[in-house]
């Protein structure tokens, strides 16, 4: 199958630090080319790819200090429009501009949704544009979507090989990852590592919208002994990070789409501790790779007893259920049934 991978450009592919969307834009375009797909990966110039890579920004926005994205995302996509004769499968990894410009060529476009739908900012678009298809990494993250959208699938995430390797030992500590920002909650986990009497290891970014936050609410609690914050790591940093938890700490406080670092976690056999929140009940199976918490409370008992959970447990569940081989046959499936559709057969003759 000739496929086009379209990632936003605000990271490398796959990103040098934080970037979700693109790490997983770069496992599953990995694993197509391994399968035999000739793909072609639309991404800044700074990416690292098998597939044949089209540069369309000389690196990865954020990192480059670009703030406003539109205007290198609008020229992309002329880009992969001059290109869609030669494509069976364009893949999209945008959330709205392609909408409106491959309108249509819609029997062969599909667009996986990698961010959160329940606020009103985007939903016009989708109202707008019924006949694009859509890909879901969660069944929950369709809720708050409009009945007209163009279901496809949904795709869960699945990890590269080798990224996050099992560490059967773990170790003593609690972690967090991600971003500090208040849907995040990472002042619930420097109040659950205080009552369990366990140290907490923070590793996140701090975004410039999210400063003000840092400062005032999460900064006066990092002066305690048993609290580290780390920053913001890079992919290696984070395999030994991950897998030298005990546990890592997932409290969110907002309808999660997915959540890629509980998989990560889960690779290296390390339980995920986690609120019963967004797709979380979709990702961590209770009491098999993690334990599922509605409190504080909850959650200090969970850390304490995450140090007696079978980690080898952890890790088969993940490879059950969260590997870039499971991801590429699952969007394999669905491009299938869209070229196997009436509506790009008719679309294909014409």
């Amino acid at each position: 199958m000739r496929i086009a991978q379209v990632a936003p450009l605000a990271e490398s592919v796959p990103p040098r630090l934080y970037g979700g969307t693109e790490r997983v834009a770069s496992w599953l375009t990995e694993e197509l080319v391994r399968q035999g797909h000739q793909v072609t990966l639309f991404a800044s110039a700074d990416s690292t790819t098998s597939a044949e890579l089209v540069a369309c920004a000389p690196q990865g926005l954020r990192l480059a200090g670009i703030r406003d994205h539109t205007a290198s995302h609008l020229a992309m996509l002329a880009k992969v429009r001059a290109r869609a004769a030669s494509f069976d499968i364009i893949h999209f990894h945008l959330d709205l501009l392609q909408h409106a410009l491959f309108t249509d060529l819609a029997h062969k476009c599909v667009t996986t949704l990698h961010g959160r739908l329940d606020l009103p900012d985007f939903l016009p678009v989708y109202e707008a544009f019924p006949q694009m298809p859509l890909i879901s990494i969660s069944d929950c993250q369709r809720k708050p979507m409009p009945a007209t959208a163009n279901w496809l699938a949904t795709v869960h995430h699945g990890l590269g090989p080798g990224l996050c390797p099992f560490d059967a030992r773990g170790g003593a500590y609690l972690a967090f990852l991600g971003r500090i920002t208040p849907e995040k909650r990472p002042d619930r986990a420097i109040e659950i590592a205080k009552r369990a009497g366990m140290p907490l290891k923070i590793a996140a970014k701090v975004d410039p919208v999210d400063e003000e936050y840092f400062r005032t609410r999460i900064l006066p609690l990092l002066d305690h002994p048993s609290i580290e914050f780390i920053g913001e790591i890079d992919e290696a940093q984070k395999s030994a990070f991950l897998g030298g938890a005990c546990a890592l700490l997932f409290p969110i406080d907002w309808p999660e789409p997915f959540g890629l670092v509980m998989i990560e976690a889960m690779a290296a056999g390390t339980p995920v501790i986690a609120w019963r929140n967004g797709s979380v009940p979709e990702v961590v199976r209770d009491g098999v790779s993690g334990i599922l918490v509605d409190s504080i409370a909850e959650a200090v008992a969970a850390a304490k007893h995450s140090v007696a959970m079978d980690r080898f447990q952890v890790r088969r569940y993940f490879e059950g259920h969260f590997t870039a081989a499971r991801m590429a046959t699952d969007y394999l499936d669905a491009f299938d049934h869209l070229l196997r559709s009436p509506g790009h057969t008719r679309r294909a003759a014409e």
